[in-house]
């Protein structure tokens, strides 16, 4: 599920910007606008949902 500030990865291997990793912000009609960073330079760029996954963050709790 995409959500605002939810980190995303581009799987679309047409697309520039595949394997690419940023964040989400906004949706709208099915589409999504990611942006990127990048040292002295940002991009928001609109995707559909199909060319995106959800980045897993974080670390994971070991299990007690």
């Amino acid at each position: 599920m995409f959500l605002p500030g939810s980190a995303v990865r581009v799987t679309n291997v047409n697309d520039i910007y595949y394997g690419f990793q940023g964040l989400v912000q906004r949706i709208s009609d099915g589409k999504v606008a990611v942006l990127f960073e990048g040292g002295n330079w940002d991009k928001l760029i609109t995707f559909r949902m199909s060319e995106l996954e959800v980045v897993e963050t974080g670390k994971k709790k070991a299990g007690k």
